[in-house]
């Protein structure tokens, strides 16, 4: 079609007709014949039947090579003439034309025009319904050439081709006779289930029909009148047709028994022919975390004393060279020469593989893999070249093989390993088409697991990547096992093997354990026995994923240790795709669980550990010290003599990483190497981009390991900012941000890492100064790559602020002023960095207090939180809650200059941005009002005073209040309730007097007893017992409301229905008791009968859960509530102090009540061995208490 519309709408004249010349002489001889055939009419003599036979057999028999200048349109008009002259009552003349359909429309690529596709269509069901049956294969073959492409197109004939007594359903039937006529029709429901992007699926009904009928076909055996190359063609038609409809059709498999159903016809095919193996499976899998039975039949003894006897080799088949012929809907695919023989089956069902083979395919049919690194787009293309190559237009012509070729036999296996190829990616497809979750279910069936001693292990995928013979179908099953084990770490997050089990049931977890156990004992050992590259990296990424997901803190040692020594002589591979996925294995292992004691030690092992390694099957290993010629620098010497020195053994890896990315390559780029480009010096680019990946991940996994090379990383990365590569640029800015992130945490406050341990300022100083007065600042001007101005602006930000204050003005101002600039870029990446990075700029103490700074600062995030994007918007949110927080830091030194200097009308607009930010989306909203409760906060009393302000304090509380009370995103409240707190925290307010007080009193009552989530609880029993007064928490109403809400939510506090909140129970009660005892301090006379009512109702549990706060740990909460046993038991005592000082009407027994309340608290609370300690001389006592 697309070549009929582009044919069609060039312009005309000499020039064009010029342009179509050498086209026209091509095909000339179709053009001829075709003409002679549209000369003639209908006739029904001899002669004329002759002279159609003729023609036919001219027509077929021409020659239509590449660029033959037939039209698509010429080609449609052609077949509807030919349909027109040859009636249904003729057969011969009938199965010659649909021979002329099938194969002028394969030859020729034509997808048939609509109107012409439904002449041709309405046709080919006449002559099958009519027709004698030794015709209805060619017609069949005809049928499946027409609707190629055009099933959507074919709605009308769906009732005729797929209804209850449909052609195609009666011609597929286990009850057709002819095997041929059922697999060419098989083959027609595939064709028609082919969707084309932008057109209508197939409907639901019909998909359903098809993919029982296709259901039906793979769980049905192979009949006695069908040959085995006939059935492996019929099974491959069926595998397409399921991913047709798994793809193109969207079709969802939500029912447990189809899914199931499928997923067992696709384990016994995956396998077949598969020599050594015949498996037999359930009609249906069901979802179980243990181990399914695969029917296969025991091993013979003499089979077992055979292949014990001899050891396994991996042999190599010449390369064959086949004549492809590309047809409608089916193809022949050529194995490659990478094809070894299989060991024969031994007791344990394990391959012995020989470790020394080190032959090398030359070329192979595998689908070729994209060359960066470990991205998700690089696992993508994998998958879609791998899916798309297998379902290419197979031909049905035996003629592709002859005797010299291999004869029959080497003519079925190829066939079968087509089969399990096709059932690998329908495989694939159905594990994109259902959920995780859903999937794992069958994680036994499809995964290896350690089998006990003396049984034999199960078949799995494994199977087929230590065994099966074609290294197409070993590195289809390494890609569907990457797809189960991509995303699956929460799933196997549950395995436990750090100590011995011995019960009489294996856990599950330790189960998970076992089956991770297998898959590095599988993979490692298809690592040593693969001879073919682009199988040996699928077998590194494999290893690569599950590596990302496995959880080694939860593992016994060694697992790690087994993968790191055998993928390192693959570094030197000869083949730029292994080297490439091999940085891509070490990545993961120094990025999982990071960090971790096991690689630690083997960062720090000799630098020559393991590269003479010779199991692997083709590495080129240089001598050790091959990485050693380190690039040097006018500050190398200078930067080592203040280095803080960690580790006396240098890192291996990082001199590796670094000489891929600097040094020149020391010889020619292979043949493979297909990141190479002509006169190119360097490594090719995707090693390049894998090394410099490596070296952010050790930086932010290992940083005490990688800060020894602090300034060599320097370098590095100002080589990359300067060359003229984007990628190579970003991964050096993404390199400088983890070295910068990784300052930063050594400093912080909290850091585990001793003084002495730490890069001093001066060194971090010269990097930045080095940084600066490099090509980092051409990045951040580089318009023409807006990403990497983005990524140069989150390294900007990445610089450590005692190193910033520390840094020349001049270099300071630069910084400044960039990112000032830099926020009024068009370019939404751009612009989302430059908030952040201001942000982050905001905290600095050498700039917080820069009143100027500040302002324009606030001024740029005003501007941002406008933009139309919301990625934009949500950093420009996060930095204005940031630069409040600095507000509130300097509002809390004892210099109030910079409270008198900034701006009240500034402060205004920031009021309502953040209102207006507040009604946005939750990503925005959750800092809008972080912003809010420290706008709020700090407002002065002169600025409450002004009447200008007096409506937006209102409207911005309102803002809060309704905040608090929505049903947002968790985050959202909690950082509303938050707010409001610090709303409490300004005396200047009104609060207790003002309409507002109530409505935010009752919103955080209402959320801190029924809000599901117990953080946000926590946050509002925190903002309840922020007010200082008592005439802050309003009338004795309000003040009995709160009070009461409080108890009502302590005796609720285990009342949840999600078990993950169930940690946080204990904090919630620390909360309430603690709000609790601070209403008790501040408490009137008016009060207390209030209180007393509920302590005569609730005083019990009351009591308990306060004697509890009193014990509890020392473990600090996110509300920063006391938690030493000292201040806890002084604010039980401040309260006792406060009620008994109060002056209450005589006859009031309410204080006495809740005095000896207190009093049994303390008594309780303190050793009963006598050492209690005077209840500070209050000695009236209540006895019902």
């Amino acid at each position: 079609m697309a070549a009929a519309q582009v044919a069609g709408s060039l312009p005309s004249g000499p020039a064009q007709e010029a342009q179509r010349e050498p086209p026209l002489e091509q095909g000339r001889g179709f053009r001829c014949l075709s003409a002679r055939l549209c000369a003639l009419r209908p006739d029904d003599s001899s002669s004329s039947r002759t002279e159609i036979h003729l023609l036919f057999d001219q027509l077929i028999s021409e020659n239509y090579s590449e660029g033959s200048g037939v039209a698509p349109e010429d080609v449609s008009t052609l077949l509807v003439h030919a349909c027109r002259l040859v009636p249904l009552n003729q057969n011969h003349l009938v199965s010659k034309l649909s021979q002329l359909i099938h194969h002028l429309l394969n030859t020729l690529q034509v997808i048939v025009d609509e109107q012409n596709l439904d002449f041709l269509l309405a046709y080919t069901i006449s002559a099958i319904q009519q027709c004698s049956s030794w015709t209805h294969m060619q017609i069949l073959q005809a049928l499946a050439a027409l609707v190629y492409c055009n099933g959507s197109k074919c709605q009308k004939y769906l009732p005729d081709l797929l209804g209850k007594s449909g052609l195609l359903m009666k011609l597929s039937d286990l009850a057709q006779s002819d095997p041929e006529v059922r697999r060419a029709a098989v083959h027609c429901m595939a064709n028609l289930c082919l969707s084309v992007p932008g057109q209508p699926y197939l409907e639901e009904p019909y998909q359903n029909i098809c993919f029982q009928a296709f259901l039906t076909t793979l769980q049905s055996p192979k009949s006695s009148d069908m040959d085995d190359i006939t059935f492996c063609m019929l099974l491959q038609n069926a595998l397409k047709g399921i991913q047709s409809l798994l793809n193109g059709g969207k079709m969802k498999l939500t029912q447990t028994d189809a899914l199931g159903a499928l997923l067992a016809v696709l384990k016994k095919t995956m396998f077949h022919g598969l020599p050594g193996l015949n498996i037999e499976m359930p009609t249906v899998l069901y979802p179980t975390p243990l181990p399914q039975c695969d029917g296969r039949p025991p091993i013979k003894p003499q089979q077992t004393e055979s292949s014990t006897s001899r050891p396994a080799v991996n042999k190599r088949k010449k390369s064959k060279v086949k004549v492809k012929k590309i047809q409608q809907g089916e193809e022949e695919e050529e194995e490659s020469s990478g094809e070894r023989e299989v060991a024969p089956v031994t007791g344990s069902g394990r391959l012995n593989p020989h470790k020394g083979d080190t032959q090398c395919p030359s070329s192979l049919g595998v689908p070729s893999l994209p060359l960066a690194g470990s991205g998700a787009a690089g696992k993508d293309q994998v998958s879609s070249s791998f899916s798309s190559s297998i379902w290419k237009r197979v031909s049905s012509s035996e003629s592709d093989y002859s005797d010299a070729e291999g004869g029959m036999q080497s003519k079925v296996r190829s066939y079968q390993a087509k089969v399990r190829q096709g059932a690998l990616a329908c495989f694939l497809s159905t594990i994109k088409s259902i959920e995780k979750k859903v999937l794992y279910g069958y994680w036994s069936a499809f995964v290896p697991d350690t089998p006990e001693l003396g049984s034999p292990q199960s078949v799995s995928l494994m199977t087929l990547t230590l065994k099966d013979p074609s290294p197409k179908t070993r590195a289809c099953a390494l890609q569907v096992l990457s797809a189960i084990l991509e995303g699956s770490k929460q799933f196997l997050s549950v395995a436990e093997d750090t100590s011995d089990h011995r019960r009489a049931f294996t856990p599950f977890s330790v189960m998970i354990a076992s089956s991770i156990k297998e898959l590095h004992r599988c993979l490692l050992l298809a690592l040593v026995a693969e001879s073919s590259s682009q199988t040996l990296t699928q077998i590194i990424k494999c290893l690569a994923n599950l590596v990302s997901n496995s959880p080694y803190n939860r593992l016994k040692l060694s697992l790690l240790t087994k993968v790191w020594n055998q993928i390192k002589p693959y570094i030197r591979h000869k083949d730029v795709n292994v080297r490439v996925s091999s940085l891509t294995l070490l990545g993961a292992i120094v990025s999982t669980h990071a960090p971790l004691p096991e690689v630690q030690l083997l960062l720090q092992q000799p630098c020559s550990s393991g590269l003479s390694n010779s199991n692997s099957a083709t590495p080129h290993v240089s001598p050790p010290d091959w990485w050693k010629k380190a690039p040097s620098g006018p500050f190398l010497e200078e930067a080592t003599v203040s280095s803080p020195k960690v580790s006396s053994e240098p890192c291996w890896l990082i001199r590796l990483c670094i000489s891929i990315v600097v040094l020149p390559k020391e010889d020619a780029c292979s043949g493979s190497d297909a990141g190479c480009t002509g006169g190119s010096t360097y490594e090719p680019f995707p090693l390049r981009l894998e090394a410099l990946q490596v070296l952010a991940h050790l930086a932010r996994g290992y940083f005490s390991m990688t800060q020894v090379y602090l300034m060599e990383l320097g370098e590095v990365i100002c080589k990359c900012l300067g060359e003229a590569d984007p990628s190579v640029q970003l991964h050096g800015a993404k390199l400088l941000e983890e070295l910068g992130t990784g300052l930063i945490q050594q400093y912080k406050p909290d850091s585990s890492i001793a003084p002495d341990q730490r890069v001093p300022v001066t060194l971090v100083v010269m990097f930045w100064t080095v940084m600066l007065n490099g090509p980092l600042p051409r990045a951040l001007q580089n318009s023409e790559h807006p990403t990497l101005q983005a990524s140069a602006c989150d390294a900007l930000s990445s610089i450590l602020p005692e190193a910033f204050s520390n840094l020349l003005s001049d270099r300071q101002i630069l910084c400044i002023t960039m990112l000032l600039g830099l926020n009024d870029s068009k370019n939404r990446l751009v612009k989302a960095a430059t908030s952040r990075a201001l942000g982050v700029y905001v905290l600095f103490p050498c700039l917080r207090q820069d009143v100027i700074f500040v302002a324009d600062t606030a001024n740029a995030i005003l501007m941002s939180l406008q933009d139309k994007s919301l990625n934009v918007r949500a950093k420009a949110a996060w930095s204005l809650g940031n630069l409040t927080d600095t507000l509130i830091v300097n509002m809390e030194t004892p210099d109030p200059s910079f409270q008198e200097e900034f701006s009240g009308l500034l402060l205004l607009k920031m009021l309502r941005s953040a209102i207006e930010a507040s009604k946005d989306k939750d990503k925005v909203k959750s800092n809008a009002v972080r912003a809010l409760g420290n706008l709020l906060h700090f407002l002065q009393p002169s600025h409450i005073e002004k009447p200008r302000f007096a409506e937006i304090i209102e409207e911005a509380i309102q803002a809060l209040i309704s905040t608090v009370l929505i049903e947002a995103a968790m985050k959202v409240r909690w950082n509303a309730c938050y707010a409001m707190g610090n709303v409490f925290k300004n005396s200047a307010l009104p609060l207790g007097t003002a309409l507002w007080t109530s409505q935010a009193y009752n919103a955080l009552t209402s959320v801190v007893t029924s809000c599901k989530n117990f953080k946000v609880r926590i946050r509002s029993a925190a903002a309840l017992s922020v007010p200082g007064k008592r005439e802050h928490y309003g009338s004795v109403d309000q003040y009995a409301q709160i009070w009461n809400a409080l108890v009502t939510a302590l005796q609720k506090s285990e009342d949840t229905t999600d078990f993950l909140e169930f940690k946080y129970c204990a904090s919630l009660r620390t909360q309430i008791c603690q709000a609790l005892i601070h209403l008790l301090s501040l408490a009137s006379a008016s009060d207390l009968s209030c209180i007393k009512e509920t302590l005569e109702l609730n005083g019990d549990m009351v009591q308990s859960y306060i004697i509890q706060f009193l014990k509890s740990g020392t473990e600090r909460d996110d509300t920063g509530a006391p938690h030493s046993p000292q201040e806890r038991d002084q604010m039980v005592k401040t309260a006792l102090e406060h009620i008994s000082s109060v002056q209450t009407l005589a006859g009031d027994t309410s204080k006495r009540a809740i005095m000896g309340f207190l009093e049994d608290i303390l008594t309780v609370y303190f050793d009963p061995s006598g050492s209690q300690v005077a209840l500070l001389g209050l000695t009236n006592r209540c006895p019902g208490f």
